[in-house]
């Protein structure tokens, strides 16, 4: 559920994000996410901790920057790279970290979790334009592309850390981080003017979207271990890809069919094992 919510947030920002600037959509999505969770959190009770305030914060702040990095790394290295290289680096930090922890894994499961690394990988490749003037994956482009998936991955380990009883309070702390990031950075940019017509709506649904994904997360990462959590999630490229597809008619690499069978395949596996 969480990997869905994820996928298809990111396709209609990405689709905001073709008409205006990706910061400018950003600056819309967060703060009603930040307004939707904090009414969930109101709701669902919960206590609210140090680590909820600490961890919540820290992971917000963590999944801001990765956003814009990774941005930064499209708009500036060929995608076919950075794309998979981000979401590899970004499904293998909580990996690395669950199980660095003491997480013990059934062979199964572990293998899932190879193949669900690999479908990642696949279902992020795009096919190369030839008629785009091709872009160098330079030193700066592979710096931003590994910070951004370390700084993603990193909000998976920083919800883990969040008590069950805390509930949806950590996502408050993380979003309200963000948004502060966010407005920030769009007026020290230049970018802080809403957008308006179709692509401020799309922000709006991104927004809403973005606190059914979120909720979803924490409902996961805390009834789950999160080696095995977080990669299943990370696996919300293929809902981007089919609505890609469905949508605007964007035509698949057989790559990224490859990497959806095998998405299947590691879903089964991991929740079996």
């Amino acid at each position: 559920m969480s990997a869905a919510s994820f996928g298809v947030t990111d396709f209609v920002g990405g689709v905001a994000a073709r008409q205006v600037a990706a910061l400018r959509v950003i600056m819309i999505s967060t703060p009603v996410s930040m307004l939707l969770i904090g009414g969930l959190a109101a709701m669902s009770g919960g206590s609210v901790t140090p680590n909820a305030a600490i961890y919540g914060a820290l992971g917000g702040i963590s999944q801001a920057i990765g956003i814009w990095w990774f941005f930064s790394a499209l708009g500036s290295g060929p995608i076919s790279v950075v794309s998979p290289l981000a979401a590899l680096v970004d499904a293998s930090v909580p990996v690395g970290f669950g199980l660095f922890s003491g997480e013990h894994l059934s062979t199964i499961a572990m293998v899932g979790i190879a193949v669900a690394l690999t479908a990642v990988v696949l279902i992020s490749r795009e096919a190369t334009d030839a008629d785009s003037q091709p872009l160098r994956f330079t030193r700066k482009v592979a710096w931003l592309t590994i910070g951004s998936g370390v700084a993603l991955g990193l909000n998976f380990v920083c919800i883990d850390h969040t008590e069950v009883q805390s509930r949806l309070w950590p996502l408050l702390f993380a979003r309200a981080a963000a948004t502060v990031l966010v407005v920030g950075v769009a007026a020290a940019t230049r970018n802080a003017t809403p957008p308006s017509g179709f692509p401020l709506r799309l922000a709006l649904i991104a927004g809403v979207l973005d606190t059914a994904a979120n909720v979803t997360m924490v409902l996961t990462l805390h009834t789950s271990l999160l080696s095995l959590g977080s990669v299943l999630i990370s696996l919300y490229p293929a809902a981007t890809v089919v609505l890609a597809v469905v949508v605007l008619r964007e035509r698949v690499h057989r790559w990224q069919v490859v990497g959806m069978v095998l998405a299947a395949i590691a879903v089964t596996m991991i929740t079996n094992g």
